[in-house]
């Protein structure tokens, strides 16, 4: 029985001494006796997968040189004794600092997952603040009253043979250069996502109808067109959610830090 058991101890030991793997870390490759780990390898295309690319020979082969040619500069790096340098010190010590922060923010979230229940509840305060319908409005944004009062004179101005200012050519002095271009154009949009004096005053507008009074904001002024209005269709649960539930591990991360903030002695 006892020699048995060392029949079998010296099989495996034989096996570990034919076949490295078993005893030591896979190499990917070997630079001047330094190793360079495989799953340097594996985590580099995993990286590159989570980015869209394909796992093929050809990226494996890509991720190899390059892990080859950093390791040669690395060694030719420290030689020189770059790794003594100041700047170069400030830089190690900032990337060991992002790696930290990478780690706790990952660690923190797998400890604090945000449950489905969260997620379904924002994604019904989502609805209820985008409401059930959508705007497609224009705008003209300029630095004073009195510039607003003077474009919405000229808008209720008729020519000779009864047409009105033209909102799109007025909007060309628009201060929101993104939408000047093309009339003072908004897009759809929903209140909700506008600022408080903006979205009172377009509730408040018939189709076809602009702003009598300039609209004061911390923007500016505005003078404010309704082009239409139609059913709000929100996107299903399931097609928000990874959006939701990133938003609200931000949120979480954020209220990490501002706790951590207000127990932390910063002088």
């Amino acid at each position: 029985m006892l020699k048995t058991n060392k029949f079998k101890v010296l099989a495996i030991l034989t096996a570990l001494a034919i076949n490295p793997a078993f005893a030591e870390e896979k190499s990917a490759a070997t630079v001047n006796g330094k190793i360079i780990p495989q799953e340097r390898v594996e985590a580099s295309v995993k990286n590159a997968m989570d980015q869209g690319q394909a796992d093929t020979p050809e990226l494996r082969k890509v991720i190899r040189d390059d892990l080859i040619n950093r390791e040669v500069i690395t060694q030719e790096a420290l030689k020189a004794g770059l790794d003594k340098a100041p700047e170069v010190l400030q830089q190690i010590e900032q990337a060991k600092q992002n790696a930290m922060i990478n780690a706790f923010i990952q660690d923190n979230l797998k400890k604090n997952p945000i449950s489905d229940a969260q997620i379904k509840q924002a994604y019904e305060t989502l609805k209820t603040k985008m409401g059930d319908k959508e705007y497609n409005a224009r705008h003209i944004l300029v630095e004073s009253e009195a510039e607003a009062k003077e474009i919405i004179a000229q808008l209720g101005k008729k020519d000779k043979k009864g047409n009105a200012g033209n909102f799109d050519k007025l909007a060309e002095k628009s201060k929101d250069t993104a939408s000047a271009t093309h009339g003072g154009s908004l897009g759809w949009t929903v209140p909700g996502n506008m600022v408080e004096p903006f979205a009172n005053a377009l509730l408040g507008l018939k189709k076809g109808e602009y702003t009598r009074d300039p609209v004061h904001s911390q923007f500016g002024w505005h003078v404010i067109r309704l082009d239409d209005i139609r059913p709000l269709q929100v996107p299903a649960f399931d097609q928000l959610k990874p959006q939701l539930q990133q938003r609200l591990q931000q949120q979480a991360i954020q209220k990490t830090v501002a706790d951590l903030r207000a127990t932390a002695k910063v002088e």
